[in-house]
């Protein structure tokens, strides 16, 4: 198993590429998201603000003052406890104040502590403590809204699409909203598992009392979105007459209408939608945009032009926006439109980065490389920089000018020092995605020679090492980074991590003193946490491991953590919760290599019914 990276993205880059017939594809990924966020932040009251409510979204006032108050129950060490709470709150220490009020919560089964420990834990940003106050709150107040809201939050951000729509489905059940046709739009974004999460949303509306809830008919228009993402039509637009007939003036309804109208295809039916919730909410950009994307089905470009600057003009010709439409003209394969859009940000003090990628992106797209080079290279440092050089290389290498993209990363090097890591990594990927390793390495090689120190490209060649079977060429590189970064808890991590799973003889106690030092630099991180229970089970320890594994699982639900936690299930005699785990994550995809090699040595561990 590969050594886990503790920090997202900082050293293991994953460039994607743009070449002229990958255009829209490519696009599509980003431009999408830039323009539902745009209209999100636009659409004010029209979207809702339990979505934008996020589990870290920053306090702009003392939340501690609208929290319900400590009045009863208390003992002398009761009282010792909430005290320094409260001390703590009022000087700001919130981590502090949010422990001791979770501390009561725990001793007193109170409702009110717990949701305090909440409120501080939010103010603090202590995202362990949010969701570990949220649990206990929502344990000893089952029917509350506000944690169960929160933790399907927490759910989604580390993806984990089935418990998040369970938290919903349950203040659905209570009487509140559960936003669950916005999880549902997102759902279908990113590629979740959506097949189960029909299942989910089928056995929610197939109880008996089901359509006697406040909101179900936000319930019946996420299935429909799913359904219809699914290729079953004829159900979802079944879903979408039952909210016809609850309530016809519901602008949810003509924007899920419009939605699954889109998504299959029939742009007529969703030009009427559109138009029909734009007439019931005429200041809702999102309808606008909607019957903008239905006209561009059509072909209707004058049409979809005119949505577009009606929406520009409502909104004072926002930079933003006008960048996110230019975007979705080029997803739609129309780079004309998005090149009339983005003129009038050429020539202004401060161009933004995005519009040069755009112009960029047009350009390559009309088989002007060398002008597209140009747009390419004005992205100034910050957002969007690297893609930017990773699309110029990609561009010029499936142009078969090799040499030229090269010499272009290494003239960008010079020019730009501060991304002088990035760039080379860039550069040595490249040449692996083309089956060029020996020069991929003799690169990486010079470049350490000239810069011993860069922590960033030791990691990556300690990556590639341990890709190749060379542990000891490994170890090396990462005492090199630790040499220079004593502290760096990713290369302790990866170092430590990698002695526990070789099981190699006489060092797993240099294993457990490695991950305990990454463990201080990065005491929340599931992938640290991960480790640490690892390093106790090979240890000979799994009580001691089953925590750290739970706690990881908890904030990491992914196959490598899974296969951890179940072979210490199995080795302290609890098979069947072992085998159920197993079953509830190879429920959700069907790539689980890791969890295959588990079933391979404990073939016992099978869930029922699998192949």
């Amino acid at each position: 198993m590969r050594p886990r990276s503790i920090l997202l993205g900082s050293t293991l880059i994953g460039f994607s590429s743009l070449g002229c017939s990958r255009l829209g594809a490519t696009l599509r990924s980003s431009a999408l998201l830039t323009v539902a966020a745009s209209v999100f932040l636009l659409s004010g009251c029209q979207a809702s603000p339990n979505m934008q409510d996020g589990p870290l979204s920053a306090w702009t006032d003392d939340p501690m003052r609208s929290a319900p108050p400590i009045s009863r129950g208390l003992d002398a060490a009761g009282l010792s406890t909430l005290l320094s709470a409260e001390l703590a709150g009022q000087r700001g220490d919130y981590r502090s104040a949010s422990k001791g009020y979770l501390e009561a919560a725990q001793r007193y089964n109170e409702p009110a502590l717990a949701e305090r420990a909440t409120f501080a834990a939010r103010f603090g940003n202590e995202v362990s403590l949010i969701e570990a106050s949220a649990l206990r709150w929502r344990e000893l107040a089952p029917q509350a809204e506000a944690p169960n809201r929160l933790l399907a939050a927490f759910s989604l951000q580390r993806g984990d699409w089935l418990d998040s729509l369970e938290q919903r489905l349950d203040i659905v059940e209570a009487g509140g909203h559960g936003d669950v046709a916005a999880f549902a739009e997102i759902a279908v974004a990113e590629e979740a598992p959506l097949s189960l999460i029909l299942q989910q949303l089928r056995a929610h509306l197939a109880q008996s009392d089901a359509d006697q809830l406040e909101h179900h008919s936000d319930v019946l228009l996420a299935t429909a979105l799913i359904e219809a993402a699914q290729g079953e039509t004829r159900l979802a637009q079944q879903r979408l007459t039952q909210v016809e007939a609850l309530d016809p003036e519901s602008s949810s309804l003509w924007l899920v209408k419009a939605r699954v109208a889109l998504e299959i295809e029939d742009y007529t039916a969703a030009q009427r939608a559109a138009q029909q919730g734009l007439d019931l909410a005429p200041d809702d950009v999102r309808f606008i945009l909607l019957l903008a994307q239905a006209e561009i089905r059509l072909n209707n470009i004058s049409a979809a032009e005119v949505q577009t600057n009606a929406l520009l003009e409502s909104h004072g010709g926002n930079q933003d926006l006008r960048l996110a439409l230019a975007q979705l003209y080029l997803e739609e394969g129309h780079p004309a439109p998005a090149q009339r859009l983005l003129q009038p940000l050429i020539g202004q003090a401060n161009v933004p980065n995005l519009a040069y990628y755009l112009l960029g992106a047009i350009t390559q797209s009309q088989g002007d490389i060398d002008n597209a080079l140009l747009y390419y290279r004005q992205v100034r440092e910050g957002d969007e920089f690297l893609s930017a050089r990773a699309t110029a290389a990609q561009m010029l290498i499936e142009d078969d000018r090799l040499l030229d993209a090269r010499a272009f990363l290494r003239i960008e090097r010079m020019r730009f020092d501060r991304y002088f890591s990035e760039l080379v990594m860039l550069e040595v990927q490249l040449l692996d995605e083309m089956n060029q390793q020996q020069d991929a390495s003799a690169l990486l090689d010079r470049e350490i020679t000239r810069t011993p120190d860069d922590t960033s490209l030791l990691y990556m060649r300690a990556m590639r090492h341990w890709e190749m079977g060379d542990i000891a060429g490994m170890e090396s590189d990462l005492q090199q980074i630790l040499r220079t970064e004593p502290d760096n808890a990713e290369a302790l991590n990866a170092l430590g991590y990698t002695l526990a799973d070789l099981n190699l003889p006489g060092r797993l106690e240099e294993a457990l003193e490695l991950i305990e030092r990454a463990y201080e630099q990065a005491p929340d991180n599931p992938a640290v946490l991960d480790s640490m229970g690892w390093v106790y089970f090979r240890l000979g320890e799994p009580e001691e491991a089953l925590s750290w594994l739970e706690s990881a699982y908890a904030q990491l639900p992914d196959q490598e953590v899974a296969a951890h936690l179940a072979e210490v299930l199995q080795a302290l005699g609890r098979s069947d919760e072992a085998r159920q785990l197993l079953q509830r994550f190879m429920q959700r995809t069907n790539q689980h290599p890791q969890i295959d090699e588990l079933l391979e040595r404990y073939p016992e561990l099978t869930p029922s019914g699998t192949p």
